[in-house]
């Protein structure tokens, strides 16, 4: 397993470079499996895990689920203090009774921030949340409210390094600008989809990683613009990486996509690796390198994935892994 260190420029520690993620266990992932890779992924080096206060409700969960089964594996554990556990609020049902969708989330209302995220601390059995991210942008909510809210949680001991997920670039820079304003620690990480295999461009479409986050986050880390660090969802694109006949989704089904994936599958071959180590070696091993947020649902696919831990790629290989299609005329 690799390392690196995260930081607002206030608050600094270090984590796993492959961060597990959550989403799943206690709901589609049954108790005793997830507290088999929670321990295999320990076991392995691993300390950064990933979860939120509405995880699974979409599969007939509370939305508490994952939290729960992390504060009670935290508590039989007793590793908790070698582990950094992020969270997240902001997308849980506003009412309850309505299906979950953007229209029905909770928001980042100062109220619901200083509500939620006591409630996550409890759920989890910690005195501390090391990580929380506001789930998704709220363009209704005066960035000025959300900042002035998470500070209040930094300075009360609760919150380590606060993040933010699902936003376009301009709004991540504002957020943090205000936090400077305001003398709070600005964001320290922003969570985002992110894969080898890109979306078509769309307006409106700010749950990716674009070009110009990557850049912004490796102009990061001075006295004027505190570090940012990425970390990404869904960086095996749930499945469509390793399997050819899988469907892909969220803008992604396109020729590019399906060439790159061809040819992802090729080099791992060459290589002798899977796809999926591969996919997450790219990631891993960036110009600007991005933390994966890795979910699974067995013990075999997590070792899969702990095994591109330690994997660097060739240059020759990068290369022809980020080679552009030749211009057909």
């Amino acid at each position: 397993m690799q390392y690196r260190t995260i930081s607002d420029g206030r608050t600094s520690f270090e984590v796993s470079t492959l961060c597990l993620g959550a989403m799943n266990f206690g709901t589609r992932v049954d108790e005793q499996t997830s507290r088999a890779i929670l321990d295999r992924f320990v076991d392995a080096g691993g300390t950064f895990i990933d979860t939120a206060n509405n995880y699974a409700i979409w599969s007939g969960g509370t939305g508490r689920d994952s939290e729960d089964l992390l504060g009670r594996w935290l508590k039989d554990s007793g590793n908790r203090d070698s582990l950094r556990i992020a969270t997240k609020l902001g997308a849980a049902p506003r009412d309850p009774g309505v299906p979950l969708t953007e229209d029905n989330f909770e928001g980042l209302s100062a109220e619901v921030i200083a509500r939620q995220a006591p409630e996550s601390a409890r759920h989890l059995g910690v005195d501390h949340i090391d990580v929380l991210y506001g789930h998704v942008d709220d363009r209704a909510t005066d960035p000025a409210e959300t900042v002035a809210a998470f500070g209040e949680l930094q300075r009360s001991g609760l919150v380590g390094i606060t993040g933010i997920s699902n936003i376009a670039t301009w709004r991540l820079v504002e957020a943090r600008q205000e936090a400077q304003r305001q003398d709070v620690a600005p964001y320290g990480l922003v969570q985002q989809q992110y894969s080898y295999l890109h979306p078509a461009p769309k307006y409106g479409r700010n749950n990716f990683v674009t070009p110009g986050m990557l850049d912004y986050a490796a102009s990061t880390g001075t006295a004027e613009r505190p570090p940012l660090a990425l970390t990404v969802y869904s960086p095996l694109h749930q499945g469509a990486i390793s399997r050819l006949n899988q469907p892909m989704w969220g803008g992604v089904d396109h020729p590019t996509s399906h060439a790159r994936r061809a040819l992802l599958h090729e080099v791992a071959a060459d290589i002798g690796r899977t796809p999926n180590q591969v996919a997450l070696a790219w990631l891993l091993g960036g110009e600007v390198p991005v933390i994966p947020v890795v979910g699974v649902s067995s013990i075999a696919q997590l070792d899969e994935v702990l095994g591109a831990a330690d994997v660097v790629l060739d240059d020759d290989v990068r290369a022809q892994l980020d080679a552009e299609p030749a211009d057909p005329r």
